[in-house]
């Protein structure tokens, strides 16, 4: 709403999210565009979705179809000049059937229950040397910036460790994989790519470096048993094998270390949530949850209407573009009672960030335990734990998530 009490023009409000200032508290901006319905029809050229129970049905419905090669030759006419969305429509992220279903067949078994917990040892002990890292860092009361210290290097870490990927390689891959997320964001201009194309680049060259390397001596690592069966089947060429590679090592790195990071300042936000979580293993899975719906990591995905529909009485032509705006849908008075108060301990608690339907994240329940094994390791480690300045937030509005969280150990 204006100071007046009338609404704000929508598109203003999409302009306004789209601004440095938008992108560091987009929250009042969702709240602004919901006062427009759980639907917003922008004259038929494009529809946001600010409802939980919109965004809930689009995620599993087919025919509103992810942003693949073929949609964005409509979309955005030129990218494929452009490395970042060459890589990302070649991963199942980026795809609708029959590659989707194909790409998920190939993956989905190496993360199934029964492999993530058998992960768990490993991911403990990540998390106790991640930890004791930031304890060395911290003494005497010296600032740590979480981000890099504790948030990336514990996820990388561990998709680092599964894959196979060198320890002394993980932590210089942060800055690519934050490049290449910069392509997720809205763009005026195709020459705003640039910099996910650099990072695309860079870390292709590693990826096909990685591949061959293992496929040289091939170990007990994911990537040498994804190695093996695509020799042994063919079901992927080689260039899907390394896109999706490339796609399980951002999606593990970046998303899980914006959880991480939001998770730490929320608790030290609210100090009874904190000590409960400290004292409580049984409250690690609520906070986890509420995490993911009062500030998630991914705030908005895209699709595109297959073909004619009605949508919730909302017309969408074949080709409209329909914007999920997760965060808003996390937010929806109408599914959450008090959607403003963070509270863990929230019953029948569906947060929408992780997706649904065919594009479930694949990694979902990886994510979900290390976060509640390493949040709660670092609370109990240092009790004082204090923020020592403002957190910050990246300059991105898909993607979000801290670019620094100072604190002080105690």
């Amino acid at each position: 709403m204006s100071q007046t009490g009338t609404l704000a023009d929508p598109a203003d409000v999409m302009l306004r999210l789209l601004a440095p200032e938008g992108k560091q508290d987009p929250y009042p901006l969702y709240e602004e565009m919901r006062a427009h319905g759980a639907l917003v029809d922008l004259g038929g050229a494009h529809v946001f979705a600010t409802g939980y129970a919109e965004c809930a049905r689009a995620l599993r419905e087919p025919d509103l179809l992810s942003t693949d090669g073929a949609v964005q030759d409509v979309k955005m006419p030129g990218w494929r000049d452009h490395s970042s969305w060459r890589w990302l429509t070649t991963n199942m992220l980026f795809s609708n059937d029959p590659d989707h279903e194909r790409y998920r067949r190939f993956f989905s078994s190496a993360f199934s229950a029964r492999s993530v917990e058998a992960w768990r040892p490993t991911v403990e002990s990540i998390a106790g040397e991640v930890v004791e890292h930031v304890a060395v860092l911290g003494a005497g009361r010296a600032t740590v910036d979480l981000v890099g210290e504790f948030s990336f290097r514990f996820a990388m870490g561990v998709i680092g460790e599964l894959l196979g990927i060198p320890a002394e390689d993980r932590q210089g891959m942060r800055g690519m994989i934050g490049d290449i997320t910069t392509a997720l964001d809205p763009i005026g201009d195709l020459s705003e790519l640039e910099r996910g194309d650099a990072g695309m680049d860079r870390l292709a060259e590693y990826c096909h470096a990685l591949v061959a390397s293992r496929r040289r001596a091939l170990g007990t690592d994911l990537t040498s048993a994804f190695i093996r069966a695509r020799d042994k089947t063919g079901e992927l060429t080689e260039r899907e094998l390394v896109a999706n590679i490339m796609l399980l090592i951002v999606a593990a790195a970046e998303a899980p270390q914006d959880l991480l990071s939001n998770m730490v300042r929320l608790a030290l936000e609210h100090p009874g949530h904190a000590d409960r979580l400290r004292e409580d293993p049984a409250a690690a899975p609520g906070f986890v949850d509420e995490t993911l719906r009062f500030d998630p990591a991914v705030q908005a995905l895209n699709r595109v209407a297959a073909r004619d529909m009605d949508y919730f009485g909302v017309r969408l032509a074949k080709g409209t573009p329909l914007t999920l705006l997760i965060a808003a849908g996390n937010r929806d008075p109408r599914r959450f009672p008090d959607p403003g108060v963070f509270d863990p301990a929230r019953p029948d608690n569906q947060p929408l960030t992780l997706s649904g339907g065919a594009h479930f994240c694949l990694g979902a329940a990886l994510a979900r335990m290390a976060a509640e094994t390493a949040v709660p390791l670092l609370l109990r480690r240092f009790p004082g734990l204090a923020l020592a300045g403002r957190p910050t937030f990246r300059d991105q509005l898909v993607q979000r998530g801290h670019a620094t969280l100072p604190v002080t150990t105690g």
